[in-house]
C-alpha cells in the first residue's frame, strides 16, 4: 500500500525531506508539499540575497522533485487556518513540519520598538518581495544605518544598502525596494558585533564581496584585530575571511561616498530617538573566556535605521508543542515531535547551517520514519485533503499554477534581471485562474 506523507513548508527543508522519501520509498509514497504562499521555494525565493542568483539555481532540483510522480505542491494553504495538524494526521500516515523560522528574535533593549527598528527577516523579505513585507516602511532618509549581528545576513543587508541602483537592477530585487534604495540617503553603514573578528561568522565569499562595491568602502579599526600570528589557530576558511578584514583595515580611505564600518567589540544597549530611531547606543566590550563583557564605556552611533540580524524563531502552529525558550518545536535529534509528527530544517534544529545543511536533515527524518515502522493506513490522502479544503472555500495553488506565476514574473523582468517578483497574493491568484 502507498504511504501518504504531508510536508508543511515548501522551502529547502521540505524539498529535501520529499527527496529523501522518494529515494527510500519511490513509487510507494505520495507526498503533498503544503505552503501558505502560492509560491514554492521558501528561503531560496525570499531569503537568499537577490544578487546571489547562483545560489538560487538549486530550485531546479526542487522543481524536478515536484515534477516527479507522486508529488504535489499545494500552495496558498495555511496550516492552522485552512486545515489543522490533527486533521492532517487523520488523513496522512505522517506529517513533517518544515516551516522554517520566519520570525525575528527581538533585540530586547530599550527603544527596540521605535519606528526604524526592523528585524532582518522583515528587511530581507521587503527587498526580496515577500508578500508579508511588501508594504514595510523602511526609513532611508538618515545618513546612518546600524546592522546588529556578525553573520552573513548582516553582510547581505549592508551590501544591499551599499550597492548602486545599477548593481542591483540586474538582480531579482523587488521593484519597490529598488526605487526606495535609489533615493536612499544612507552613507554610513555600521555592522555591530559584541565580539571580535575571530568570532565573526561571516564566510570568506560574503566578506570578500564588500571589497568590490562600486560606491562603498569597508573599514575597520586595526586595533580591533588580534595579532596576525593568532590567525594560525583558525580554520583555513575562517582565516581567509579574517584576511579580508585585515585588508579592509589596511587600505587608505577612498573617495567612495558610502562607508561600511565594522564595529567590533560593541554591545547594543539602547535605541534612542524622538518618536523614531535616531541613534544606537553601544557599550564597548572585551573578551573574557570567549564571552563579551561590558566595560561601561558607551558610544552613540547616529542612525535612522536599525536592522537586527540576531536570529529567528519558528512560528507556532495550533495543536503542536512549542519550546518558547528555543524558538522552535521540541523533539529528539531525529526530528520526532509526537507519534507520526516530525520536523525538519530550522523548525527542528533552529536557524543554523547553510541551505545544503537541510539535505542530511531531511534524510535523517525519513530514517526516523523507517525506524518507527511507518506503514500505510490506506486511503487517498490527496483526494481527502482536496475535499476538506473545498468544503472550507480554500483555493489551493498547484505546481502548474506556480509555473504560470513564474512565467509572468520572468516576462515582466527589467532588462538584465531574471524576473520581477509579484508581491501581491491576490494578483498571483488572479494569474492562476
Amino acid at each position: 500500500m502507498t504511504l501518504n506523507i504531508a510536508i508543511i513548508g515548501a522551502g529547502p527543508a521540505g524539498y529535501y525531506t520529499a527527496e529523501a522519501a522518494l529515494k527510500h520509498w519511490g513509487g510507494g509514497a505520495r507526498i503533498d508539499i503544503i505552503d501558505r504562499l502560492p509560491t514554492p521555494y521558501g528561503l531560496i525565493r525570499a531569503g537568499v540575497a537577490p544578487d546571489h542568483q547562483s545560489i538560487k539555481a538549486v530550485t531546479r532540483r526542487y522543481e524536478a522533485t515536484n515534477l516527479g510522480a507522486g508529488v504535489r505542491f499545494v500552495g496558498n494553504v495555511m496550516v492552522g487556518r485552512d486545515v489543522s495538524v490533527d486533521e492532517l494526521l487523520g488523513i496522512y500516515d505522517a506529517v513533517v513540519l518544515s516551516v522554517g523560522a520566519p520570525h525575528d528574535k527581538p533585540i530586547g533593549i530599550p527603544g527596540d520598538d521605535l519606528p526604524g527598528v526592523i528585524g532582518s527577516a522583515a528587511f530581507v523579505g521587503w527587498y526580496n518581495g515577500h508578500p508579508d513585507f511588501a508594504d514595510l516602511q523602511v526609513p532611508l532618509d538618515h545618513h546612518g544605518a546600524a546592522i546588529i549581528g556578525n553573520g552573513n545576513v548582516a553582510i547581505d543587508c549592508a551590501r544591499v544598502l551599499a550597492k548602486t541602483t545599477a548593481e542591483l537592477a540586474v538582480s531579482d530585487i523587488a521593484q519597490h525596494a529598488l526605487h526606495a534604495l535609489e533615493r536612499s540617503a544612507v552613507r554610513d553603514i555600521h555592522i555591530v558585533g559584541r565580539r571580535g573578528p575571530h568570532q565573526a561568522s561571516f564566510t570568506t565569499k560574503e566578506a570578500g564581496e564588500l571589497g568590490h562595491l562600486e560606491r562603498a568602502q569597508p573599514l575597520l579599526k586595526s586595533g580591533d584585530l588580534p595579532p596576525v600570528e593568532a590567525d594560525a589557530a583558525l580554520e583555513p576558511g575562517h582565516r581567509k575571511m579574517v584576511t579580508h578584514l585585515r585588508g579592509f583595515a589596511e587600505q587608505p580611505r577612498s573617495d567612495k561616498p558610502v562607508t561600511i564600518h565594522f564595529e567590533f567589540f560593541r554591545r547594543p544597549v539602547a535605541v534612542e530617538g524622538a518618536g523614531r530611531a535616531q541613534r544606537l547606543i553601544v557599550e564597548t566590550t572585551r573578551l573574557e573566556d570567549g564571552r563579551a563583557v561590558g566595560t561601561g564605556e558607551l558610544h552613540a552611533i547616529p542612525c535612522g535605521l536599525v536592522i537586527a540580524c540576531i536570529g529567528y524563531r519558528t512560528a507556532q502552529i495550533p495543536g503542536v508543542p512549542y519550546a518558547d525558550a528555543l524558538g522552535r518545536f521540541p523533539g529528539d535529534d531525529a526530528g520526532r515531535i509526537a507519534n507520526r509528527l516530525y520536523a525538519s530544517g530550522w523548525a527542528r534544529r533552529g536557524p543554523s547551517g547553510t541551505i545544503g545543511t537541510n539535505r542530511p536533515d531531511g534524510f535523517g527524518v525519513v530514517e526516523a520514519m523507517v525506524a518507527d515502522g511507518l506503514v500505510s493506513r490506506g486511503g487517498d490522502a490527496p483526494a481527502a485533503l482536496d475535499a476538506l479544503l473545498a468544503s472550507r472555500g480554500a483555493a489551493p495553488v498547484s505546481f502548474a499554477g506556480w509555473q504560470r506565476i513564474d512565467a509572468a514574473e520572468v516576462a515582466r523582468a527589467r532588462a538584465g534581471a531574471p524576473r520581477e517578483k509579484i508581491v501581491s497574493v491576490s494578483e498571483m491568484l488572479g494569474l492562476v485562474g
